[in-house]
Order: C-alpha cells, then structure tokens, then sequence
C-alpha cells in the first residue's frame, strides 16, 4: 500500500457546463411531453431574415405504448401554444408537421415537429 497521497479528482461542476440552445430545446420538449418521448431525429438549420436570425428543428419523436400515446396527444395540443424558455431564444414558431399513429403490433405514435428560435438581442 502506497503512502502517497493521492490528489483527488476536481469536483463535477454542473453550472460550468454550457449547454447549447438545441440543448434547452430538447429538455424543454421532454418536459413538455412528460418525458414519454425519445427522440429519434433531430435537424438544424441556419435560418435568417432581413432583421432576425436563429435556426429551423425539426425533430421526430417517438412514443410508444398507451401512456406514451396519450402523451403525445397532450404534447400535440400544448406544442403551437407553449411558452418557451430558452435562453437568448425566442421561440417565433412551433407546429406538428405530421404524426404517424400505429396501433398494431403495439401502440405506438412518431410526431414529427418544426420549431424556429430567433436570438434574442
């Protein structure tokens, strides 16, 4: 057994990591989807006007099994109303592009969504 001391790891400092736009937006649709989604593809893309820039998503998600159905069907209704809070974003636009609900061999729904974020400043 060693007598030198071993100088210990540095503490995981959650506050100093940075977490990207995309990275609020996903956590703040898992929240509004009760955490019954997983999401199966997601796509960015720079998006500018004369006056405003931000990005275009577009993400599919899927929800599988009765509870998981029935929270899709509230997330498909929340999502062009929600307020959204993303820091240095604003959401301008969210709305369902197309939802595909299978019931055999088990239930199940894929919802596709399209949002923009505008930066904000």
């Amino acid at each position: 057994m060693s007598s030198e001391a071993r100088t210990p790891a540095p503490p995981r400092n959650r506050a100093n990591t940075r977490r990207s736009a995309t990275d609020h937006l996903r956590r703040a649709l898992m929240d509004l989807c009760d955490h019954r989604g997983q999401v199966l593809t997601h796509t960015e893309k720079a998006w500018a006007s004369i006056t405003f820039a931000g990005t275009r998503h577009r993400l599919a998600l899927l929800f599988a099994g009765a509870e998981a159905v029935a929270a899709a069907e509230r997330f498909i209704a929340c999502l062009p109303d929600h307020e959204f809070a993303i820091p240095g974003q604003l959401v301008a636009d969210a709305g369902i592009a197309e939802v595909d609900h299978r019931l055999m061999p088990a239930e199940r729904m894929v919802v596709q969504c399209d949002l923009l974020l505008l930066e904000e400043g």
